[in-house]
């Protein structure tokens, strides 16, 4: 049953017949011109589909292999997105947002997007903490064993909490320092879970990538087992390709 078209992305040309790509429901993915722009797209066998891991990663897949084959220049569609008509696509996106898609093209030409995740431990961060802030160490100490009241106990988790923040903002400092000149436009983005203290993306020139990854590895000896850095080199470009 085809319950509409499952929309992947946006091509500057179509793509050629001999490039082979299984989107979700093992369909294949075509092109499909309107108004100019050219639509990833495979038919829908859903209306609507779960944002699941495996459903994730093959509107990721697709994207991805589509840059592998020479498009280098893409424009992400968020997951999930079926229409019923092509006619739907114009009234709501080609037609209303021409000039922007066509300036976000244009950014985007030469141009990759990279991504740089920072995890820490923080048991151990704190336990660094309080071995390099005797006092801090002699109050913590001074917790076990004893009833403390509680306005000691949030005292102390303060000066803990206030400590780590600091150890934080400098590790992110050095991100910032070594990488942010080398982008064109960078964004930092939320963290996704307690142990992430850092999530930044960046859009540098395509051929500057191994310059850029250097850095990234540098700066990932610089500090040893304390972090675990997580570089994406290869990702469809969601941050920089945003309708406002």
């Amino acid at each position: 049953m085809n319950n509409g078209l499952y929309l992947y992305g946006i091509l500057p040309a179509p793509i050629s017949e001999k490039v082979v790509l299984e989107g979700l429901d093992q369909q294949p993915v075509q092109s499909y011109s309107v108004d100019g722009f050219n639509f990833l797209y495979s038919e829908a066998k859903k209306e609507k589909y779960l944002t699941s891991r495996r459903n994730l990663l093959c509107h990721e897949k697709v994207l991805e292999e589509a840059m592998s084959e020479g498009f280098r220049t893409l424009l992400p569609l968020r997951f999930g997105l079926v229409v019923k008509t092509w006619e739907t696509v114009t009234e709501q996106l080609t037609r209303p947002h021409k000039e922007k898609l066509q300036e976000l093209f244009q950014k985007l030409e030469g141009r990759r997007e990279v991504s740089v995740k920072v995890f820490w431990n923080s048991q151990s961060e704190i336990q660094g903490l309080l071995e390099s802030n005797v006092s801090l160490k002699k109050k913590r100490d001074a917790m076990e064993g004893k009833a403390l009241s509680r306005s000691e106990i949030i005292e102390i988790g303060k000066l803990i909490e206030n400590g780590l923040q600091l150890r934080k903002q400098a590790v992110i400092d050095v991100f910032r320092f070594e990488l942010n000149d080398l982008a064109e436009e960078f964004v930092e983005n939320d963290t996704m879970t307690e142990e992430m203290i850092y999530n930044a993306a960046y859009l540098i020139p395509w051929e500057s990538e191994s310059n850029f990854s250097e850095k990234v590895e540098a700066i990932d000896q610089e500090f040893g087992d304390s972090l675990r850095i997580r570089y994406n080199n290869f990702t469809a470009p969601y941050t920089f390709a945003q309708l406002s």
